[in-house]
Protein backbone atom coordinates (compact mmCIF):
# COMPACT_ATOMS: atom_id res chain seq x y z
CA UNK A 1 0.00 0.00 0.00
CA UNK A 2 2.79 2.43 0.86
CA UNK A 3 4.54 1.81 -2.48
CA UNK A 4 1.32 2.47 -4.43
CA UNK A 5 0.71 5.70 -2.57
CA UNK A 6 4.30 6.80 -3.20
CA UNK A 7 3.99 6.11 -6.92
CA UNK A 8 0.72 8.02 -7.12
CA UNK A 9 2.51 11.26 -6.19
CA UNK A 10 3.97 11.49 -9.73
CA UNK A 11 2.23 11.83 -13.08
CA UNK A 12 3.52 11.96 -16.66
CA UNK A 13 2.87 15.41 -18.15
CA UNK A 14 4.61 17.63 -20.70
CA UNK A 15 7.21 14.97 -21.48
CA UNK A 16 8.46 14.52 -17.90
CA UNK A 17 7.44 13.13 -14.50
CA UNK A 18 6.07 15.83 -12.24
CA UNK A 19 4.29 15.94 -8.89
CA UNK A 20 0.54 15.43 -8.99
CA UNK A 21 -0.01 18.60 -6.97
CA UNK A 22 1.78 21.94 -7.54
CA UNK A 23 4.19 23.21 -4.91
CA UNK A 24 3.12 26.76 -5.76
CA UNK A 25 0.73 28.14 -8.40
CA UNK A 26 2.17 27.07 -11.75
CA UNK A 27 5.13 25.25 -10.18
CA UNK A 28 5.52 21.43 -10.03
CA UNK A 29 8.37 19.47 -8.61
CA UNK A 30 10.02 17.07 -11.08
CA UNK A 31 10.79 13.49 -10.09
CA UNK A 32 14.39 13.65 -11.32
CA UNK A 33 15.06 16.96 -9.60
CA UNK A 34 14.27 20.56 -10.28
CA UNK A 35 10.90 22.16 -11.06
CA UNK A 36 8.56 22.50 -14.00
CA UNK A 37 6.80 25.87 -14.47
CA UNK A 38 3.71 26.48 -16.56
CA UNK A 39 1.34 29.46 -16.95
CA UNK A 40 -0.01 31.90 -19.56
CA UNK A 41 -0.03 35.67 -19.97
CA UNK A 42 -1.51 38.07 -22.53
CA UNK A 43 0.90 39.65 -25.01
CA UNK A 44 -0.21 43.31 -25.40
CA UNK A 45 1.13 43.40 -28.97
CA UNK A 46 -1.24 40.66 -30.18
CA UNK A 47 -3.90 40.37 -27.45
CA UNK A 48 -3.33 36.61 -27.39
CA UNK A 49 -2.35 34.33 -24.53
CA UNK A 50 1.28 33.21 -24.66
CA UNK A 51 2.23 30.06 -22.73
CA UNK A 52 5.29 29.65 -20.53
CA UNK A 53 6.58 26.07 -20.22
CA UNK A 54 10.05 25.48 -18.83
CA UNK A 55 12.02 22.82 -16.99
CA UNK A 56 14.26 24.31 -14.32
CA UNK A 57 16.54 21.36 -13.63
CA UNK A 58 19.07 23.24 -11.48
CA UNK A 59 16.52 24.98 -9.24
CA UNK A 60 16.14 23.29 -5.82
CA UNK A 61 13.65 25.67 -4.22
CA UNK A 62 9.98 26.05 -5.17
CA UNK A 63 10.01 29.74 -4.26
CA UNK A 64 12.90 30.43 -6.66
CA UNK A 65 11.04 28.54 -9.42
CA UNK A 66 7.92 30.60 -8.72
CA UNK A 67 9.94 33.85 -8.98
CA UNK A 68 11.34 32.68 -12.32
CA UNK A 69 7.80 32.00 -13.55
CA UNK A 70 6.65 35.47 -12.56
CA UNK A 71 9.66 36.99 -14.35
CA UNK A 72 8.80 35.15 -17.58
CA UNK A 73 5.14 36.23 -17.34
CA UNK A 74 6.10 39.86 -16.75
CA UNK A 75 8.27 39.81 -19.86
CA UNK A 76 5.29 38.70 -21.93
CA UNK A 77 3.00 41.32 -20.35
CA UNK A 78 5.60 43.99 -21.14
CA UNK A 79 5.56 43.01 -24.80
CA UNK A 80 9.02 41.43 -24.74
CA UNK A 81 8.89 38.37 -26.94
CA UNK A 82 11.56 37.03 -29.29
CA UNK A 83 13.05 40.50 -29.70
CA UNK A 84 13.32 41.07 -25.96
CA UNK A 85 16.42 42.59 -24.47
CA UNK A 86 19.03 39.92 -23.94
CA UNK A 87 21.54 41.14 -21.42
CA UNK A 88 24.93 40.18 -22.75
CA UNK A 89 28.42 41.39 -22.07
CA UNK A 90 30.22 43.74 -24.44
CA UNK A 91 32.82 41.06 -25.09
CA UNK A 92 30.28 38.42 -26.13
CA UNK A 93 28.14 40.78 -28.19
CA UNK A 94 31.05 42.44 -30.05
CA UNK A 95 32.53 39.08 -31.10
CA UNK A 96 29.08 37.84 -32.18
CA UNK A 97 28.49 41.05 -34.16
CA UNK A 98 31.83 40.66 -35.96
CA UNK A 99 30.96 37.08 -36.93
CA UNK A 100 27.55 38.24 -38.19
CA UNK A 101 29.07 41.04 -40.29
CA UNK A 102 31.65 38.71 -41.83
CA UNK A 103 28.98 36.09 -42.63
CA UNK A 104 26.73 38.76 -44.18
CA UNK A 105 29.61 40.10 -46.31
CA UNK A 106 29.57 43.52 -44.66
CA UNK A 107 33.21 43.03 -43.65
CA UNK A 108 35.01 41.49 -46.60
CA UNK A 109 38.69 42.30 -46.76
CA UNK A 110 41.29 40.46 -44.69
CA UNK A 111 42.67 43.79 -43.53
CA UNK A 112 39.29 44.90 -42.16
CA UNK A 113 38.83 41.59 -40.33
CA UNK A 114 42.30 41.91 -38.87
CA UNK A 115 41.64 45.51 -37.77
CA UNK A 116 38.38 44.53 -36.06
CA UNK A 117 39.93 41.52 -34.31
CA UNK A 118 42.94 43.52 -33.15
CA UNK A 119 40.85 46.42 -31.87
CA UNK A 120 38.40 44.18 -29.99
CA UNK A 121 41.05 41.88 -28.53
CA UNK A 122 43.65 44.47 -27.52
CA UNK A 123 41.70 47.68 -26.90
CA UNK A 124 37.93 47.48 -26.37
CA UNK A 125 37.29 44.11 -24.71
CA UNK A 126 39.99 44.64 -22.03
CA UNK A 127 38.17 47.88 -21.10
CA UNK A 128 34.46 47.17 -21.70
CA UNK A 129 34.37 43.35 -22.09
CA UNK A 130 32.85 42.30 -18.71
CA UNK A 131 30.17 45.04 -18.75
CA UNK A 132 26.64 44.39 -19.99
CA UNK A 133 26.22 46.48 -23.13
CA UNK A 134 23.05 48.13 -21.83
CA UNK A 135 24.84 49.07 -18.59
CA UNK A 136 27.63 51.02 -20.30
CA UNK A 137 27.26 54.69 -19.46
CA UNK A 138 28.46 57.80 -21.23
CA UNK A 139 30.75 58.39 -18.26
CA UNK A 140 32.47 55.03 -18.92
CA UNK A 141 33.21 56.02 -22.52
CA UNK A 142 34.38 59.52 -21.57
CA UNK A 143 36.71 58.03 -18.97
CA UNK A 144 38.19 55.75 -21.63
CA UNK A 145 38.57 58.56 -24.20
CA UNK A 146 40.33 60.70 -21.58
CA UNK A 147 42.79 57.87 -20.94
CA UNK A 148 43.43 57.41 -24.67
CA UNK A 149 43.81 61.18 -25.15
CA UNK A 150 46.57 61.23 -22.52
CA UNK A 151 48.38 58.45 -24.41
CA UNK A 152 48.06 60.45 -27.63
CA UNK A 153 49.67 63.43 -25.89
CA UNK A 154 52.50 61.15 -24.76
CA UNK A 155 53.06 60.14 -28.38
CA UNK A 156 52.09 56.46 -27.88
CA UNK A 157 49.28 56.61 -30.44
CA UNK A 158 48.13 58.83 -33.29
CA UNK A 159 44.62 60.34 -33.28
CA UNK A 160 43.81 58.51 -36.53
CA UNK A 161 44.50 55.18 -34.82
CA UNK A 162 42.40 56.08 -31.78
CA UNK A 163 39.54 57.33 -33.98
CA UNK A 164 39.53 53.91 -35.65
CA UNK A 165 39.00 52.28 -32.23
CA UNK A 166 36.24 54.75 -31.44
CA UNK A 167 34.54 54.02 -34.76
CA UNK A 168 34.34 50.29 -33.96
CA UNK A 169 33.05 51.04 -30.45
CA UNK A 170 30.29 53.16 -32.02
CA UNK A 171 29.34 50.37 -34.43
CA UNK A 172 29.01 47.79 -31.63
CA UNK A 173 26.94 49.96 -29.28
CA UNK A 174 24.78 51.44 -32.06
CA UNK A 175 24.01 47.93 -33.31
CA UNK A 176 22.94 46.82 -29.80
CA UNK A 177 20.81 49.94 -29.26
CA UNK A 178 19.13 49.51 -32.64
CA UNK A 179 18.55 45.76 -32.23
CA UNK A 180 16.88 46.06 -28.83
CA UNK A 181 15.29 49.49 -29.40
CA UNK A 182 16.88 51.12 -26.35
CA UNK A 183 16.01 54.70 -25.50
CA UNK A 184 19.52 55.56 -24.29
CA UNK A 185 22.64 55.54 -26.48
CA UNK A 186 25.89 56.32 -24.60
CA UNK A 187 27.98 56.97 -27.74
CA UNK A 188 25.76 59.78 -29.05
CA UNK A 189 27.68 63.05 -28.97
CA UNK A 190 31.06 61.41 -28.32
CA UNK A 191 33.46 63.31 -30.56
CA UNK A 192 36.49 62.03 -32.41
CA UNK A 193 39.93 62.69 -31.02
CA UNK A 194 41.29 66.08 -32.11
CA UNK A 195 43.62 65.97 -35.10
CA UNK A 196 44.42 69.65 -35.63
CA UNK A 197 47.74 69.35 -33.83
CA UNK A 198 48.52 65.98 -35.42
CA UNK A 199 48.22 66.46 -39.20
CA UNK A 200 48.67 63.37 -41.34
CA UNK A 201 50.43 65.30 -44.11
CA UNK A 202 52.52 68.44 -43.61
CA UNK A 203 54.25 70.96 -45.85
CA UNK A 204 57.57 69.27 -45.02
CA UNK A 205 56.21 65.76 -45.60
CA UNK A 206 53.22 65.84 -48.00
CA UNK A 207 53.72 62.23 -49.22
CA UNK A 208 53.37 63.45 -52.79
CA UNK A 209 55.84 64.30 -55.54
CA UNK A 210 55.95 67.59 -57.33
CA UNK A 211 55.06 67.14 -61.01
CA UNK A 212 58.70 67.92 -61.89
CA UNK A 213 59.90 65.16 -59.52
CA UNK A 214 57.88 62.38 -61.14
CA UNK A 215 60.12 61.81 -64.23
CA UNK A 216 63.38 61.41 -62.23
CA UNK A 217 61.54 59.17 -59.74
CA UNK A 218 60.31 56.87 -62.52
CA UNK A 219 63.74 56.88 -64.19
CA UNK A 220 65.40 55.82 -60.92
CA UNK A 221 62.73 53.16 -60.35
CA UNK A 222 63.40 51.73 -63.82
CA UNK A 223 67.14 51.70 -63.15
CA UNK A 224 66.98 50.14 -59.67
CA UNK A 225 63.75 48.11 -59.69
CA UNK A 226 62.72 47.45 -63.33
CA UNK A 227 60.27 44.70 -62.25
CA UNK A 228 58.15 47.36 -60.48
CA UNK A 229 58.41 50.13 -63.07
CA UNK A 230 55.13 49.36 -64.89
CA UNK A 231 53.19 49.08 -61.62
CA UNK A 232 54.49 52.44 -60.38
CA UNK A 233 53.88 54.12 -63.76
CA UNK A 234 50.30 52.79 -63.71
CA UNK A 235 49.90 54.05 -60.13
CA UNK A 236 51.03 57.57 -60.99
CA UNK A 237 49.03 57.53 -64.23
CA UNK A 238 45.70 56.46 -62.77
CA UNK A 239 45.84 57.23 -59.05
CA UNK A 240 44.41 53.78 -58.33
CA UNK A 241 45.01 52.19 -54.93
CA UNK A 242 47.88 49.65 -54.85
CA UNK A 243 45.36 47.16 -53.44
CA UNK A 244 43.38 47.47 -56.70
CA UNK A 245 46.48 47.07 -58.90
CA UNK A 246 48.04 43.99 -57.26
CA UNK A 247 45.24 41.51 -58.20
CA UNK A 248 44.96 42.60 -61.86
CA UNK A 249 44.95 39.64 -64.30
CA UNK A 250 46.73 39.93 -67.66
CA UNK A 251 45.06 36.90 -69.25
CA UNK A 252 42.67 34.05 -68.47
CA UNK A 253 38.88 33.65 -68.58
CA UNK A 254 38.35 36.76 -66.42
CA UNK A 255 41.18 38.91 -67.70
CA UNK A 256 41.27 42.48 -66.35
CA UNK A 257 43.45 43.91 -69.14
CA UNK A 258 41.59 44.15 -72.45
CA UNK A 259 44.70 44.35 -74.65
CA UNK A 260 42.90 44.81 -77.98
CA UNK A 261 40.78 47.71 -76.68
CA UNK A 262 43.42 49.22 -74.41
CA UNK A 263 41.14 49.01 -71.38
CA UNK A 264 41.60 48.13 -67.71
CA UNK A 265 38.88 46.59 -65.50
CA UNK A 266 39.11 47.48 -61.80
CA UNK A 267 36.87 45.03 -59.93
CA UNK A 268 38.99 43.28 -57.28
CA UNK A 269 40.99 44.24 -54.21
CA UNK A 270 43.83 42.68 -52.23
CA UNK A 271 44.86 43.65 -48.72
CA UNK A 272 46.43 40.77 -46.80
CA UNK A 273 48.14 37.47 -47.56
CA UNK A 274 46.75 35.67 -50.64
CA UNK A 275 43.13 36.63 -49.97
CA UNK A 276 41.31 38.56 -52.72
CA UNK A 277 38.06 40.46 -52.31
CA UNK A 278 35.94 40.18 -55.46
CA UNK A 279 35.04 43.86 -55.42
CA UNK A 280 36.75 47.18 -54.81
CA UNK A 281 37.13 49.04 -51.54
CA UNK A 282 34.19 51.31 -52.40
CA UNK A 283 32.17 48.57 -54.12
CA UNK A 284 32.33 50.49 -57.43
CA UNK A 285 33.78 48.71 -60.48
CA UNK A 286 35.67 50.79 -63.04
CA UNK A 287 36.48 50.42 -66.72
CA UNK A 288 39.39 52.67 -67.71
CA UNK A 289 40.52 53.45 -71.24
CA UNK A 290 44.32 53.63 -71.16
CA UNK A 291 46.46 55.68 -73.58
CA UNK A 292 48.77 53.94 -76.04
CA UNK A 293 51.88 55.02 -74.08
CA UNK A 294 50.71 53.27 -70.91
CA UNK A 295 49.59 50.15 -72.78
CA UNK A 296 53.06 49.95 -74.34
CA UNK A 297 54.63 50.03 -70.86
CA UNK A 298 52.35 47.19 -69.72
CA UNK A 299 53.23 45.10 -72.80
CA UNK A 300 56.96 45.66 -72.15
CA UNK A 301 56.41 44.51 -68.56
CA UNK A 302 54.65 41.28 -69.61
CA UNK A 303 57.29 40.49 -72.24
CA UNK A 304 60.03 40.70 -69.62
CA UNK A 305 58.43 38.47 -66.98
CA UNK A 306 60.67 35.51 -66.13
CA UNK A 307 60.51 32.23 -64.24
CA UNK A 308 57.37 31.16 -62.42
CA UNK A 309 55.91 34.63 -62.85
CA UNK A 310 55.12 33.72 -66.44
CA UNK A 311 52.87 30.85 -65.35
CA UNK A 312 50.41 32.99 -63.39
CA UNK A 313 47.50 35.03 -64.77
CA UNK A 314 48.51 38.04 -62.65
CA UNK A 315 49.77 41.20 -64.31
CA UNK A 316 52.02 42.03 -61.34
CA UNK A 317 52.89 38.67 -59.74
CA UNK A 318 54.95 38.39 -56.58
CA UNK A 319 58.48 37.08 -56.63
CA UNK A 320 57.70 33.89 -54.68
CA UNK A 321 55.93 31.38 -56.86
CA UNK A 322 54.11 33.90 -58.96
CA UNK A 323 51.41 34.52 -56.35
CA UNK A 324 50.10 37.88 -55.26
CA UNK A 325 52.54 40.59 -54.27
CA UNK A 326 52.55 41.36 -50.57
CA UNK A 327 51.00 44.61 -49.38
CA UNK A 328 54.50 45.86 -48.44
CA UNK A 329 56.24 44.76 -51.65
CA UNK A 330 56.82 48.36 -52.82
CA UNK A 331 58.05 49.66 -49.46
CA UNK A 332 61.73 48.84 -50.02
CA UNK A 333 61.82 49.97 -53.70
CA UNK A 334 60.27 53.33 -52.78
CA UNK A 335 62.65 53.82 -49.85
CA UNK A 336 65.79 53.06 -51.86
CA UNK A 337 64.68 55.23 -54.79
CA UNK A 338 63.98 58.13 -52.42
CA UNK A 339 67.40 57.70 -50.80
CA UNK A 340 69.15 57.77 -54.17
CA UNK A 341 67.26 60.86 -55.41
CA UNK A 342 67.79 62.78 -52.15
CA UNK A 343 71.52 62.15 -52.37
CA UNK A 344 71.45 63.69 -55.83
CA UNK A 345 69.36 66.61 -54.58
CA UNK A 346 66.45 65.76 -56.88
CA UNK A 347 63.82 65.07 -54.22
CA UNK A 348 62.48 67.40 -51.52
CA UNK A 349 60.84 64.73 -49.30
CA UNK A 350 60.23 61.01 -49.13
CA UNK A 351 57.16 59.29 -50.56
CA UNK A 352 55.43 55.97 -49.85
CA UNK A 353 53.45 53.82 -52.32
CA UNK A 354 50.27 55.47 -51.07
CA UNK A 355 51.71 58.77 -52.32
CA UNK A 356 51.13 57.67 -55.92
CA UNK A 357 47.42 58.33 -55.39
CA UNK A 358 48.13 61.79 -53.98
CA UNK A 359 50.60 62.64 -56.74
CA UNK A 360 48.05 61.71 -59.41
CA UNK A 361 45.68 64.39 -58.09
CA UNK A 362 48.37 67.05 -58.47
CA UNK A 363 49.33 65.84 -61.94
CA UNK A 364 45.67 65.88 -62.97
CA UNK A 365 45.30 69.51 -61.90
CA UNK A 366 48.42 70.53 -63.81
CA UNK A 367 47.01 68.68 -66.84
CA UNK A 368 43.81 70.75 -66.28
CA UNK A 369 41.56 67.70 -66.08
CA UNK A 370 37.98 68.32 -65.03
CA UNK A 371 37.31 67.20 -61.44
CA UNK A 372 34.64 64.77 -62.63
CA UNK A 373 37.13 63.11 -64.98
CA UNK A 374 39.78 62.97 -62.24
CA UNK A 375 37.42 61.25 -59.80
CA UNK A 376 36.19 58.81 -62.43
CA UNK A 377 39.81 57.69 -63.00
CA UNK A 378 41.05 57.50 -59.41
CA UNK A 379 37.77 56.14 -58.06
CA UNK A 380 37.20 58.79 -55.41
CA UNK A 381 33.55 58.77 -54.40
CA UNK A 382 33.33 62.41 -53.33
CA UNK A 383 34.94 65.76 -54.02
CA UNK A 384 35.90 65.90 -50.34
CA UNK A 385 38.06 62.78 -50.66
CA UNK A 386 39.59 64.15 -53.84
CA UNK A 387 40.65 67.29 -51.94
CA UNK A 388 41.98 65.14 -49.08
CA UNK A 389 44.33 63.38 -51.50
CA UNK A 390 45.47 66.61 -53.17
CA UNK A 391 48.54 68.67 -52.34
CA UNK A 392 48.39 72.22 -53.74
CA UNK A 393 51.86 73.48 -54.68
CA UNK A 394 53.14 76.98 -53.92
CA UNK A 395 53.18 77.73 -57.67
CA UNK A 396 49.50 76.80 -57.97
CA UNK A 397 48.64 79.00 -54.99
CA UNK A 398 50.67 81.88 -56.41
CA UNK A 399 48.90 81.52 -59.75
CA UNK A 400 45.47 81.29 -58.10
CA UNK A 401 46.00 84.30 -55.84
CA UNK A 402 47.41 86.20 -58.83
CA UNK A 403 44.23 85.59 -60.83
CA UNK A 404 42.06 86.73 -57.93
CA UNK A 405 44.09 89.88 -57.20
CA UNK A 406 44.10 90.77 -60.89
CA UNK A 407 40.30 90.72 -60.85
CA UNK A 408 40.29 93.14 -57.90
CA UNK A 409 42.42 95.64 -59.93
CA UNK A 410 44.29 96.53 -56.73
CA UNK A 411 47.64 96.82 -58.55
CA UNK A 412 46.14 98.97 -61.31
CA UNK A 413 44.63 101.29 -58.72
CA UNK A 414 48.00 101.66 -56.99
CA UNK A 415 49.79 102.25 -60.32
CA UNK A 416 47.38 105.05 -61.18
CA UNK A 417 48.02 106.58 -57.78
CA UNK A 418 51.76 106.53 -58.40
CA UNK A 419 51.37 108.03 -61.88
CA UNK A 420 49.28 110.87 -60.52
CA UNK A 421 52.01 111.77 -58.05
CA UNK A 422 50.06 110.69 -54.98
CA UNK A 423 51.66 111.10 -51.55
CA UNK A 424 53.47 108.47 -49.56
CA UNK A 425 52.00 106.59 -46.63
CA UNK A 426 53.28 109.36 -44.40
CA UNK A 427 51.37 111.89 -46.51
CA UNK A 428 48.23 109.89 -46.10
CA UNK A 429 48.64 109.96 -42.34
CA UNK A 430 49.17 113.75 -42.46
CA UNK A 431 45.84 114.17 -44.26
CA UNK A 432 44.15 112.23 -41.49
CA UNK A 433 45.88 114.36 -38.89
CA UNK A 434 44.63 117.54 -40.62
CA UNK A 435 41.08 116.19 -40.57
CA UNK A 436 41.35 115.37 -36.86
CA UNK A 437 42.76 118.79 -36.16
CA UNK A 438 39.92 120.53 -38.00
CA UNK A 439 37.39 118.47 -36.03
CA UNK A 440 39.10 119.55 -32.82
CA UNK A 441 38.91 123.26 -33.77
CA UNK A 442 35.20 122.95 -34.54
CA UNK A 443 34.63 121.29 -31.17
CA UNK A 444 36.37 124.15 -29.35
CA UNK A 445 34.22 126.75 -31.13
Amino acid sequence: MKDSKKESKWIERYGCSIARNPSKPGVWKMKKGGYFIRARATDPRTGKLVPVKKRLRNVKNAFVAYQQLQYELEKIRAGQGAGALKRTSFGEYSVSLLETKVAAGKIRSAKSKERWCGTLTNILIPRFGPLYVDSIRRADILDWTAHVASQIEEGKYRPTTANGWLAILRVVINAYVFQFELERNPVLGIRNFEMREHPIYTCEDPNALLPAEVPPFLAMMLAMWPQHFALVALGFGTGLRPSSLRPLRRHGPRCDVIWEEGELLIRRSHTKRQEIMETTKTGVHQRLKLPAELMEILRWHVENLRGRRVETDLLFPGRCGGGLMTASALATPFRTVCDALQKEGKLRSRITPRGMRRTFQDLARQAELDNVVTRSISGHATEEMQRHYSTVSSREMESGIGKVISLSKAKDILDRRKESGGGTLGGTFSVNEERNASRGDKAKQ
